[in-house]
């Protein structure tokens, strides 16, 4: 899985949301491109989700990225 995180989150900084994924098996990126799993957006999340919306890439709130994290730990 390939994610991009935009904005600012509420519980995590972002190095600690990219070392999340990782440990999970994800790879983070900063560039939007087709190939993007998600976007993870919090406030202010600027032009990265309007590309994620024009390319048709998923895109989810802090909050549903530690359920799907969670969900892949078990």
């Amino acid at each position: 899985m390939t994610v991009v995180l935009t904005g600012s989150l509420e519980s995590l900084s972002r190095d600690q949301a990219a070392e999340l994924i990782e440990t999970n098996g994800g790879k983070v990126t900063s560039g939007v491109s087709k190939k993007t799993s998600f976007v993870v957006a919090g406030t202010e999340p600027g032009s990265k989700l309007e590309k994620a919306r024009a390319l048709g890439v998923k895109i989810m709130d802090e909050r549903e990225l530690l359920k799907l994290l969670k969900a892949d730990t078990g």
